[in-house]
């Protein structure tokens, strides 16, 4: 496996419109804090990865700025991502979301003789090896991606050194990154595949595990609702 030199970018939204379609998914857990849970682990995780020389985080959220810049990654402001989630754009559709705006800008600081990857910030069952699997797994590709447990989305977007990202996330990404040349990658990446949208995403990650963050929160929210269901 290659050293360590990835450059790995992670839009963050305001964490009060960030993953709303998770929104009460654990009783009694406050949303914010969920959705920063889920980004601490993805964080977490990149950091450890073995071919991960940096973290590069984009957010305009204060908290997610401070507790992600503690875990080690490098924070760089971005105000599109104080917007509200309206989901991303049409398949084929040439607009760019804010989100791929605030991917593209953390790319833009990253250095030039770097690989640069986008990662979603909602794994939190992610695990370090197959972060370096899917990064290692480019070949002559100079772009590539990692779709999805449902093969629509897109997890992770890959360019090599002195190739552009050119991200399309949003709905019906995996097309639209083929679409535009990126390579289609796969592989036994179970919890890489794993991004969070809805309460059965989040049970689904953890039966895979999930990371100290999200699994701190998830237990507090399943007694919440063990001691709610013995009173009703």
């Amino acid at each position: 496996m290659r050293n360590a030199t990835w450059s790995v970018v992670l839009p963050v939204k305001r964490l009060a419109v960030a993953k709303s379609r998770l929104r009460g998914a654990l009783d009694g857990v406050p949303h914010e804090e969920l959705a920063l849970a889920l980004a601490r682990d993805t964080v977490a995780a990149a950091l450890a990865c073995p071919l991960v020389a940096e973290v590069v985080v984009v957010t305009s959220d204060p908290a997610a700025d401070a507790a992600l810049g503690a875990l080690g990654a490098r924070t760089v402001a971005d105000p599109e991502l104080a917007a509200p989630d309206l989901g991303g754009p049409e398949v084929g559709a040439p607009e760019v979301s804010g989100l791929n705006a605030a991917v593209a800008h953390g790319a833009a600081t990253v250095d030039g003789g770097r690989p640069v990857a986008a990662l979603t910030a909602d794994l939190p069952a992610l695990r370090p090896a197959e972060l370096a699997a899917a990064l290692d797994t480019g070949g002559a590709a100079a772009r590539w991606f990692v779709p999805d447990a449902a093969g629509t989305g897109t997890v992770l977007l890959a360019a090599a050194v002195g190739t552009a990202l050119r991200p399309g996330f949003g709905a019906g990404s995996a097309v639209r990154h083929q679409r535009s040349g990126a390579v289609r990658r796969g592989g036994d990446w179970p919890t890489l595949r794993r991004d969070v949208d809805t309460a059965a995403d989040l049970a689904d990650a953890a039966r895979l595990g999930l990371g100290r963050y999200t699994a701190a929160l998830h237990a507090s929210g399943y007694r919440a609702d063990m001691r709610h269901r013995s009173v009703s």
